[in-house]
């Protein structure tokens, strides 16, 4: 099995990163680098993924403070509409044993 470093499709960048011209749907080497490239696109997954979550806790606290916020306004709301509820509850009938209503059994 020939090493990546060997291959002329592999690259050295100034920095250290390492970088592929190989394609598995047109310029493959060795069946083994199928499962390389497989496993380098896993990694490039991963690191996505734990991007995106170190951003999701950076989040976290904000979005915390937005559903306070958010809960407070609307107990303020329902407590400004609850005049509108008053009436109503006032005229409902408290006793169930009015003449004229049925029971259910």
């Amino acid at each position: 099995m020939i090493q990546c470093k060997d291959c002329e499709l592999f690259r050295r960048k100034e920095d250290g990163q390492m970088a592929f011209d190989c394609d598995p749907f047109t310029n493959v080497k060795e069946p083994e680098c199928i499962l390389k490239w497989q496993l380098l696109k896993i990694n490039q997954m991963v690191a996505g993924y734990e991007a995106t979550l170190s951003y999701y806790h950076k989040l976290a606290p904000m979005q915390e403070k937005m559903f306070k916020y958010m809960e407070r306004e609307i107990e303020d709301v329902s407590e400004t509409d609850n005049w509108k509820y008053q009436d109503e509850d006032e005229n409902a009938p408290e006793d169930e044993d009015e003449p004229g209503r049925e029971k259910w059994q």
